[in-house]
This record gives structure tokens, C-alpha cells and sequence, in this order.
């Protein structure tokens, strides 16, 4: 066996913890998936990489390639997940790809959580939260910065 009790459990309770602050994140700007998706999606691949791992030690195989199909199966159906958050609206401006994104980190955290990397969850979870929240103020700042500059070769009329 991997693990006891305390392990897996704390290791499943890292991925609900990890997921959670990000779908909070998306939940105060009314995104459309918040606390609990993202908690699932977090829980639901420390679980399968959880079982994975477990799976191999009861086999007595090394891990790596079974838990790698399981991470690879993670990534895939995660990607249908985040389409279903991606919307096209108006004047073919696509929103949700930042909800997408997040979903799919949620995910990435819940596997380093199943596989019992904490400190590699803890600095991806401060990270990607500096993204959410210092992201959009940068991308603002960066676009009146830089707005008022055009290179010669831009023609203002095709922008």
C-alpha cells in the first residue's frame, strides 16, 4: 500500500482546498464555474491519481506508466470540461478561455495533491492566483501603455 489514512485523506482534502480558492476566485467574477467545479475537478484527479498509485503498489509494478495513462486521461477529459465554458459571443469575441484555463489547472493541482507533491501544489496555488488577480489590472495597464504606441507598420484602420 502508498499510504495510510491520513495521507490520502490529506492529500484529497489539499486538492479540495486548492481547487476551491481558484473556483472562488471565478465565483467572484461571475464566472460561469466556480467553488464547486473546480473543487471537483481537484478531487476527481487526486482521486484517480490516488487510485493509480495505489493500483501499481498492489501490483507490485512500478507506477509511472500507469499513473502517467491515468494523468494523460485526466488532461484529455479535462479539455472537453474547460470547451464547455468557452463561449463565442458577438463579433467573434471568445470568452471563458481564463475559466478553461483555470479548470484545467485545478486539475493539474489535484494530481501533484494525489501524488503527494504539497509544496509543488502550494507555490502553483500562489501563483496562479497572482495570475487571476494581478493579471487583468497588468493586461489594462499594459493595453493604455502601449495603446498610445504604434509601430510604423501598424495601419490604424485594420485594428
Amino acid at each position: 500500500m502508498i499510504s495510510s489514512f491520513p495521507d490520502w485523506w490529506e492529500r484529497l482534502a489539499l486538492a479540495v482546498a486548492a481547487g476551491a480558492v481558484i473556483g472562488l476566485n471565478r465565483d467572484l467574477k461571475n464566472k460561469p464555474a466556480g467553488v464547486r467545479t473546480h473543487a471537483l475537478v481537484a478531487i476527481g484527479s487526486a482521486l484517480l491519481t490516488l487510485t493509480g498509485l495505489e493500483m501499481a503498489a498492489r501490483d507490485g509494478t512500478p507506477p509511472s506508466a500507469s499513473v502517467s495513462r491515468i494523468i494523460q486521461g485526466i488532461i484529455t477529459g479535462i479539455g472537453f470540461l474547460g470547451a464547455g465554458v468557452i463561449i463565442r459571443g458577438a463579433q467573434s469575441r471568445v470568452h471563458g478561455l481564463t475559466t478553461a484555463a483555470s479548470i484545467w489547472i485545478a486539475a493539474a493541482m489535484g494530481i501533484g495533491a494525489g501524488a503527494g507533491l504539497v509544496p509543488l501544489v502550494g507555490v502553483a496555488l500562489a501563483l496562479t492566483l497572482a495570475v487571476l488577480v494581478l493579471g487583468g489590472p497588468f493586461e489594462r495597464f499594459a493595453h493604455r501603455f502601449l495603446g498610445r504606441w504604434r509601430p510604423d507598420w501598424v495601419d490604424p484602420s485594420e485594428e
